[in-house]
């Protein structure tokens, strides 16, 4: 059989006129560079949804992404950053460990062109990162301090578990529940501890607190595992039912306990529209755009069990 090679021809063109396509739009894709998403920690399950989402808009904008953690610890944001400066990144997708320790990092980067993108955390600095997406946690704390009330009353004792001390989330989250509940003096805070937004410290914490105050109506917690680990103490206390707990971020996991009503209340920062936006950013930047706004205040909402059918997966359903 004589195979008519005229006639594969044109299959044949085609068929490398394809291959020479994929290639140059690879080719295209790979040269738009690398985005590094810098995060404060992944042992807690709301920071690896930042983190991924900030990762997968990346690549979907065209980018190679890579997520680094920083375990909390200053030291390894700052190899973090001296690794991605060195590796030719072109912005960063920067949620910090410390509002004030942080700052030298972003300054780095700047000074070496590399655009930072601060999401949920901020730094004390605002001529240092290119723009900063955070959460409004004092107003979301306000109304979480309103519900408080309302489902404590307007006397009793109560506990608060701090987040890191040198986190600017934790503070404004602090105030922003105790502008309401110290208007009510016979509302009495019996203990202020630090668990590091931790749920194996939010645990220990809080175990510590309650066989000191056993006869507490409620905890409000600075994030929801911390909330987690309170509950969890709780439970083994066989006290679950008795002393209510208050959350913040709008863990999945919270969630879930809110719509079994075992778990009172949480603020909803909604981790993926932050991270998102952070990576739209990113990209616009590397396009040419340079007129960000500074800070960029994103809605907390209150999630109880009223409204808990709205929320889900990190955000509304």
């Amino acid at each position: 059989m004589k195979t008519n090679w005229l006639k594969l021809a044109p299959a044949v063109a085609l068929a490398t006129a394809a291959m020479l396509f994929t290639q140059t739009s690879s080719a295209q894709t790979a040269s738009k560079g690398k985005i590094a998403v810098v995060v404060s920690t992944l042992n807690n399950p709301w920071f690896v949804v930042l983190g991924e989402a900030a990762k997968a808009r990346a690549i979907e904008l065209g980018y190679d992404a890579t997520v680094f953690d920083s375990q909390n610890d200053t030291a390894k944001e700052a190899a973090h950053f001296e690794n991605l400066i060195a590796g030719g990144y072109k912005a960063v997708l920067f949620n910090p460990t410390d509002a004030n320790g942080s700052v030298a990092n972003v300054r780095k980067a700047k000074a070496a062109g590399v655009p930072v993108f601060c999401i949920d955390r901020e730094i004390n600095a605002t001529d240092a990162a290119t723009s900063q997406m955070l959460s409004d946690s004092y107003s979301g704390c306000v109304a979480l301090g309103q519900y408080f009330v309302k489902q404590v009353g307007k006397e009793g004792k109560y506990a608060e578990l701090l987040g890191i001390v040198g986190d600017n989330n934790t503070w404004n989250r602090s105030k922003g529940f105790h502008s309401v509940v110290d208007r009510y003096t016979n509302l009495v805070m019996v203990a202020q501890q630090s668990a590091d937004f931790d749920r194996a410290k939010g645990l220990e914490v809080f175990e510590s607190i309650l066989q000191k105050n056993p006869d507490i109506k409620a905890v409000f917690c600075g994030n929801d595992a911390m909330a987690m680990g309170a509950y969890q103490a709780l439970v083994s206390a066989g006290k679950a039912d008795k002393i209510k707990v208050f959350g913040f971020d709008g863990a999945d996991d919270v969630v879930k306990l809110i719509a079994e009503r075992k778990i009172a209340a949480t603020g909803m920062q909604f981790p993926k529209v932050m991270a998102q936006k952070a990576a739209e950013f990113a990209d616009e930047y590397i396009k040419g755009k340079r007129d960000f706004q500074q800070k960029i205040p994103v809605k907390v909402e209150l999630v109880t069990p009223e409204n808990v059918g709205k929320f889900g997966n990190y955000g509304k359903k």
